[in-house]
């Protein structure tokens, strides 16, 4: 049973960068193939196709990956079938395939992974009508289908202030951030991503089995 976390922020607030101190043990699936925005040896894959992603997440070489940008494994399929789809009927079951397709990728994780595997889905935000910040996706129609961070336990939302990036562990100011009580010491911690990840270890004791089995040898 593996843990996928989102997490969420505008263009430019140090998502991506969260990843710089990470030397080892996380790989990176690249949706966009963008380049991240510091210097790394992070093994990479570029690729926004669902089923090499998911092969992929089963490299046992890797303990933690990252899936940067997920929000456009909505977006690239969208606009790679809506013009052929017609309308009526057609566009609705698009609509449905979208949402089943990344709905599956976060049930793979949880129910196909090891329990040690951490898989990090990070993704723009938007703002609802009623001032709601969450994941963005593609529109109300998708929404409606699958409400993407009610399917994590651990949301955190990246924002900058003053030119200091910042991780948000709770919910505040109408963004959806959430994680267990007792997980983080604060609202607000540096965007770090090596340090959530070890937080998130310690806290539900993910190493303890392998320590076991390596004392049992």
């Amino acid at each position: 049973m593996g843990l996928p976390v989102l997490i969420i922020g505008k263009s430019g607030s140090g998502k991506s960068a969260s990843l710089r101190n990470f030397n080892e043990g996380l790989a990176l699936i690249n949706v966009l193939g963008k380049p991240l925005p510091f210097k790394s040896k992070i093994p990479k894959v570029v690729t926004d196709d669902y089923q090499q992603i998911m092969k992929q997440l089963f490299n046992k070489a890797f303990k933690s990956f990252v899936i940067d940008d997920a929000g456009y494994l909505i977006t690239n399929h969208f606009m790679s079938k809506h013009s052929s789809t017609g309308g009526g009927n057609a566009v609705f079951s698009l609509y449905n395939d979208l949402g089943d397709y990344f709905w599956n990728l976060i049930q793979f994780v949880i129910r196909k992974l090891p329990a040690d595997r951490i898989v990090y889905f990070i993704m723009h935000e938007d703002i609802n009508d009623f001032g709601d910040i969450r994941p963005k996706t593609i529109g109300k129609l998708l929404d409606e289908k699958v409400c993407v961070e009610g399917m994590f336990t651990i949301v955190l939302r990246c924002v900058s202030e003053n030119n200091v990036h910042k991780f948000i562990t709770q919910s505040d100011a109408g963004a959806v951030s959430k994680s267990p009580m007792g997980m983080f010491e604060t609202l607000e911690i540096d965007n770090d991503l090596k340090f959530v990840d070890d937080s998130i270890r310690e806290y539900y004791e993910l190493d303890k089995e392998d320590t076991n089995n390596a004392e049992t040898k």
